[in-house]
């Protein structure tokens, strides 16, 4: 597992947003139980319930990661629609969860989070108080 890093902080708020986010596209999820992971250097992550995610267009992947402020990582990739020549046009690791968290995020467990340069996650809403970091 990577070193912690002094003064690194990772905090998680439950939201009330609506969070919507689209692949190519197409709609994936969609939810207003969002949880809020403000992380030290990083743009705030929202982590969606999985019954908000149409995991049908997604599968598991054998990537796994190790961050020393949640602990370790399962990856989803998005299948996507067939192109022409009949493979599957999608995006490996689009989409990662905490299955068993560190101690310090239980709120994050199960819950998925997409990467924005591939989905397009549109929020509205009001978003709760920033925590101090």
């Amino acid at each position: 597992m990577p070193a912690a890093q002094p003064g690194h902080r990772v905090v998680a708020v439950r939201g009330t947003q609506a969070v919507r986010v689209r692949i190519d596209g197409r709609p994936v999820s969609s939810s207003d139980r969002p949880v809020l992971v403000y992380e030290t250097g990083l743009p705030v992550r929202y982590y969606l319930p999985p019954e908000d995610v149409d995991l049908t267009l997604f599968e598991p992947s054998d990537t796994r990661t190790t961050c020393p402020y949640k602990g370790e990582a399962s990856y989803w990739s998005f299948r996507g629609d067939e192109g022409t020549d009949g493979t599957a046009q999608g995006h490996p690791d689009v989409a990662w969860s905490y299955v068993d968290p560190i101690d310090a995020v239980p709120e994050i467990k199960g819950y998925i989070s997409f990467y924005d340069d591939v989905a397009e996650i549109e929020v509205t809403g009001a978003p709760p108080e920033t925590p101090a970091m």
